[in-house]
């Protein structure tokens, strides 16, 4: 969890680099925005006579003028309720999930309680607040509930809205959902749009996330492909020494399918083994460091075994030894670098096929500041990879999006790129060549001081969080990360709004729950997994002006060029609003060789895709706030016209 955030005095070190914290300057766009200049939205809606329903949809056209993709909801069938609210709908999937594949036949399911016949007005709007189907129709008195059957190729996120005409009332709040909405996703289906990856290498996926770790169709939806397994001391023998057995079957069955890969976990040092007596310490190292070494040996001929079961083409096995130490350690830098010893020869001693990472502190800025201070004390000897966690800011939030601090060259080293390319500059000076560099937690929350109510998030609040959470892990995969992890499955207590999914039964979230539906972000991520994954860093596009963001990237194998862009101006945010609707700026991408004309697909934030024809080799964008996906196959030209990151190499 994200307890950093509030220790804002821990982050000063970072925030130095940025002229301090600031607030409330900026954010991502407004849900009135369009998401790019391919694509246009078409709406119509018939009224009908009371007990049908009219079924008018917005339409994705590509630039031959083709409807591509719609969502339609068939008339509605009208059957015995057992509600006693007003009104209230809902979306339900046999997974739990309330995400629907794209053209399968899911329900809408409006429960009605009234004493007279009334007629129930509905509507489907998606990301951008724009009606995706609407209708109306007739209900009978008592508790009813009408179903629509519905099917949509127009992917994203959804909120369904209803009311009565007479007796009016609006959808209730549900947990950490706001009063009058009811929300599910559409996957998006790039089959045709993205080719096919041949992977050579499990790890060549890209994505992780914490937070949904044993759910698998929450994964699956959101292209994840690698979660957080627990392996420290105080987990693994939390009363005493010697009761961890590697021979044992100690792995969760979520695992031994072998489709979500593991992140070995190791800090953490229960009460026996603590100097201090503290379960779960993470502040000095254990008092008998040799012990220590021979439980990470035990941890690591457990993980050698797991992966040649389950993981065959998985390289290596992963660990990460320290979590935030900027937050937690109080014990000396010389024996951070022992607990790092006896952490690499124990596991190096069993397992042939180890990554050992760290330090993982919570800006990648921080993570630079250690690594340079432990450099002339011996730590590369120590490490097979970097770890990092990917926030930048003191509060991660729609009012501190990653760019903020890059207009201006004072400030431009505490924004999310200038850390990320701080860090890998630093890497390449001081440690091993080559080396990798995981990011294993970044999450955007609602902006700070806000709390979970009936009338928040607001949907200008939930569509710039994930505006500004997909740009954040481009970012940080285009400044040379080679994985990149999400933070966090449904809302929890305490921090608001981090998570990817509501929790529809606590008002203020809870660790573990299963009964959510999609935010914005949750389907802004699986658009992002599912274009992104399975490609390399060609690096940040050179030459882009001011406000403008491009990066690009290559399918492995030599595959397709996908370039990721977007527009961000801090100037423009106005605090009651958000964005302009009308801000958008012009940019020319260089797509193939000079004199050349064609097409290429254009992917929206969500998974839409299109056809944009280019000339002359260039393409002509409308950018906004939302990051767009650009196609193409000319690799030769994507890489002349890109910076790889500082000592990447790809995994």
């Amino acid at each position: 969890m994200k307890s950093q955030l509030l220790l804002l005095s821990t982050l000063s070190l970072a925030l130095a680099a940025c002229g301090g914290g600031g607030s409330g300057n900026a954010s991502s766009t407004n849900a009135s925005t369009q998401a790019n200049g391919t694509t246009s939205p078409s709406s119509s809606s018939s009224s009908t006579a009371a007990g049908n329903s009219s079924t008018g949809g917005t339409a994705t056209v590509n630039a031959a003028g083709n409807i591509v993709a719609t969502l339609s909801c068939a008339s509605p069938a009208v059957s015995a309720g057992s509600g006693s609210a007003t009104i209230s709908a809902d979306t339900p999937s046999a997974d739990g999930t309330r995400i629907f594949a794209s053209g399968s036949t899911f329900q809408l399911a409006f429960t009605t309680n009234v004493p007279n016949a009334d007629t129930l007005n509905w509507a489907v709007t998606d990301t951008l607040g724009r009606v995706a189907a609407s209708g109306s129709t007739a209900v009978p008195s008592g508790s009813k509930t009408i179903t629509l059957n519905c099917t949509s190729t127009l992917a994203g996120y959804f909120a369904a809205t209803g009311t009565l005409a007479q007796n009016g009332g609006q959808l209730p709040q549900a947990g950490t959902r706001p009063v009058g909405i009811a929300t599910f996703g559409v996957l998006p289906n790039l089959s045709g749009v993205v080719p096919a990856v041949t992977y050579a290498r499990q790890e060549q996926h890209r994505f992780g996330m914490q937070g949904a770790n044993d759910n698998d169709p929450v994964l699956a939806d959101l292209g994840i492909s690698s979660t957080i397994d627990d392996r420290q001391l105080s987990t693994m023998e939390p009363n005493g020494p010697n009761t961890f057995n590697p021979s044992a079957n100690n792995l969760d069955p979520f695992y031994t399918t072998g489709n979500v890969m593991r992140l070995i976990r190791l800090d953490g040092i229960p009460a026996w083994a603590s100097s201090t007596g503290a379960f779960q310490d993470d502040t000095s190292v254990p008092t008998n460091l040799s012990y220590y070494q021979n439980y990470m040996s035990r941890v690591g001929t457990e993980s050698n075994a797991i992966r040649a079961a389950y993981f065959p083409t998985q390289s290596a096995n992963y660990y990460q030894v320290t979590w935030e130490p900027n937050q937690f350690w109080t014990d000396t830098d010389a024996n951070f670098i022992a607990l790092y010893q006896s952490v690499y020869q124990g596991i190096h001693l069993t397992d042939p096929h180890a990554v050992v990472m760290g330090p993982t502190d919570a800006f990648p800025s921080l993570t630079t500041t250690r690594l340079k201070r432990l450099a002339p004390l011996g730590f590369g000897q120590y490490i097979d990879a970097v770890a990092t966690h990917g926030y930048y800011d003191a509060g991660t939030s729609p009012s501190h999006p990653p760019e903020r601090y890059d207009a201006d060259p004072s400030t431009a080293s505490g924004s999310l790129r200038g850390q990320m390319r701080g860090l890998r500059s630093e890497m390449a000076t001081d440690y091993r060549p080559g080396i990798h560099l995981f990011s294993t937690e970044a999450g955007i929350s609602y902006d700070l001081g806000t709390s979970y109510g009936p009338n928040y998030p607001t949907a200008n609040v939930l569509y710039a969080q994930a505006a500004v959470a997909a740009r954040m892990h481009i970012i940080t995969l285009g400044e040379g990360a080679d994985q990149t992890y999400v933070f966090y499955g449904a809302d929890y207590p305490g921090e608001v709004g981090y998570g990817t999914f509501f929790d529809l039964n606590d008002a203020q979230g809870a660790f573990g729950a299963t009964n959510i539906s999609p935010k914005p972000v949750a389907m802004a991520i699986s658009a992002m997994t599912h274009t992104l994954d399975g490609t390399t860093t060609l690096g940040p596009v050179n030459g882009t002006p001011t406000g403008i963001y491009a990066y690009a990237f290559q399918q492995v194998g030599n595959g397709a060029v996908i370039t990721a862009l977007w527009a961000h101006n801090n100037s423009v945010w106005d605090a009651s609003v958000g964005f302009s609707s009308s801000y958008s700026v012009p940019y020319s991408l260089t797509v193939d060789a000079p004199g050349t004309s064609g097409s290429v697909k254009v992917v929206d934030m969500m998974g839409n895709a299109s056809s944009a024809n280019y000339s002359n080799g260039t393409l002509t964008l409308n950018l906004t706030e939302s990051p767009v996906y650009v196609v193409s196959n000319n690799a030769s030209v994507a890489k002349a016209n890109a910076t790889v990151p500082v000592g990447y190499v790809g995994m």
